[in-house]
């Protein structure tokens, strides 16, 4: 059994289970009946840790800890509709010159902002997710014919992608100035942080929101009846690649 990518969803109901004192004899349909409605959280979420839990009991049953699955028939509940967040090409522009405009100019930050940029930059103009350009080694990029390879994605697949020659040109222009800032640096991964370690996922949000409190686009979750309409995150440039590049594609 693998704990990715439902850790999120399991530890919930751990949580939950504390909170109830809950035990084995506690795993009949009416408690997870009861756990959907008294969760405070919205619809998707807990259609998320239903989703979980049947797989996991799923589990379990075929481990011999139960003989049946007491969350095989839980129905979920109904889901307002997700309007995610989609950057335009003009502001996906804006926010990457945001962003290149706040890279220092000092020996000791400018690698690391510089790497930094180029973590969002890979998200905006390769559609990847956060963890992505964060895992990637040096040897992923290939600069013969431009392109990065990334190992085992969300879904345990790789998956090589070509890389825009102006990106290509960036990724390039960042390796010079790594070498020559760090001439000993013998950090393996593409986008270097401190000592032997990628960059943190948290300085990329930070420097992403920051990022959209200049622009203005900082902006809270909405609901407007039953539609959620989602604030900008990091996975927004994800999505807004995928809708873009689409259209584009439809015009041409």
């Amino acid at each position: 059994y693998t704990l990715m990518p439902t850790r999120a969803q399991l530890l919930a109901f751990d949580r939950y289970l504390k909170q109830t004192q809950a035990d084995w004899t506690s795993f009949e349909p009416a408690f997870f009946l009861e756990m959907t409605a008294r969760l405070t959280m919205d619809s998707r979420s807990v259609n998320g840790i239903v989703s979980a839990l049947r797989v996991f009991f799923r589990f379990l049953v075929r481990r011999d800890y139960l003989e049946e699955n007491p969350v095989r028939d839980i129905p979920t509940l109904k889901e307002n509709t997700i309007v995610p967040f989609i950057f335009s090409p003009e502001q996906v522009d804006q926010f990457l010159d945001v962003i290149c405009t706040k890279i220092r100019k000092t020996k000791g930050r400018f690698a690391k902002d510089f790497a930094l940029y180029l973590a969002l930059l890979l998200m905006a103009r390769c559609g990847m997710r956060i963890s992505e350009p964060l895992r990637l080694l040096l040897n992923h990029y290939r600069s013969d014919d431009a392109t990065i390879s990334i190992e085992r994605t969300k879904f345990k697949k790789d998956r090589l992608i070509p890389v825009p020659k102006a990106v290509s040109t960036e990724i390039e222009n960042y390796l010079s100035v790594r070498q020559a800032l760090r001439p000993d640096d013998d950090n393996p991964y593409l986008l270097a942080g401190s000592g032997k370690n990628p960059l943190n996922d948290q300085q990329v949000r930070y420097v992403f929101h920051n990022a959209l409190k200049d622009m203005g686009l900082n902006q809270p979750r909405r609901v407007i009846g039953n539609v959620n309409f989602s604030q900008p995150t990091p996975h927004s440039l994800r999505h807004s690649f995928a809708v873009n590049t689409l259209l584009e594609i439809k015009e041409r």
